[in-house]
């Protein structure tokens, strides 16, 4: 048993697609022809694209650029969502040329700028987090006002927050979202694991998933794909979040109202969107 794309929404809730460095639109292509239908699209790390950040409104390159991108997909018929913000893996780069301390704050405000594009209807969703490897206490203090900042901004925008973080629940969010006034369960877990009580945005290929849909959890599914030619299929290729759906499916490991909640239902509703064909 396929899933028909004409029928049921298929969703990629993190992919990168990159014309300059990867495959670019034939990424996407592959995406739809698996039987994807709708991609949140996130923007890269600004070193990833040639983009050295002095001061916040730089990364505005990176944001730009993004936005081109999700025009040329839709070009396809495929639903495009940008989700911009800044890398966590950013403070690490930035403070080989200035202190980590200033590092924190051209990243907050690139924040701010990003923010303002979700304010203006070109962005749906911030992107932020802390480094998934270890650092020292003091990128990790900074690295955490940063992400409280992110989520101040998703309250004032009452917009999603996709973190990037360590593997792990990353418990402390909830308490940190409430203190900044968002809603925790519009922070979407990244790359995550099942034990996060944040929204799991879990890869395509999480062995976990049918676990998860028997016992009725919101989470989304994702890709990661980087799209970067120097590491072809990086992190799982564009056709998995739809070719691990039907497996699933085929296999009678999940149901059609489960394929419902992951890729129409909990997208959007954490997103604000409406995902539909």
């Amino acid at each position: 048993m396929r899933l028909k794309p004409e029928k049921t929404p298929l969703t990629d809730d993190h992919i990168h697609i990159d014309p300059v460095n990867g495959r670019g639109i034939e990424a996407a292509k592959d995406f739809m022809r698996a039987g994807g239908t709708h991609m949140f699209l996130v923007s890269k790390p600004s070193f990833s694209l040639g983009v050295h950040p002095k001061r916040g409104s730089d990364f505005c390159t990176v944001f730009d650029e993004t936005l081109r991108i999700a025009d040329k997909i839709r070009e396809t018929g495929l639903v495009v969502y940008p989700v911009l913000g800044v890398h966590p893996a950013e403070i690490t780069r930035l403070s080989e040329r200035m202190t980590h301390e200033e590092a924190s704050i051209i990243m907050m405000d690139g924040l701010d700028f990003a923010a303002r594009y979700v304010t203006e209807g070109a962005a749906v969703a911030l992107k932020s987090g802390r480094p998934h490897y270890e650092v020292t206490s003091e990128v990790l203090t900074l690295s955490n006002v940063v992400l409280f900042h992110a989520f101040t901004l998703g309250r004032d925008c009452r917009c999603a927050v996709q973190v990037h973080a360590e593997t792990g629940p990353c418990d402390d969010m909830i308490a940190m979202a409430v203190s900044a006034g968002m809603d925790p369960a519009r922070v979407v877990k990244h790359y995550a694991s099942p034990e996060t009580p944040l929204i799991p945005s879990l890869m395509a290929k999480h062995e976990a998933i049918p676990a998860l849909c028997r016992e009725g959890r919101m989470f989304t599914m994702e890709s990661d794909y980087m799209d970067e030619n120097s590491r072809p299929g990086a992190v799982i290729g564009p056709k998995s979040v739809p070719r691990f759906t039907n497996r699933l499916l085929s296999e009678g490991l999940i149901t059609g109202e489960d394929i419902h909640r992951i890729h129409t239902d909990t997208p959007s509703w954490v997103y604000g969107v409406e995902i539909v064909l």
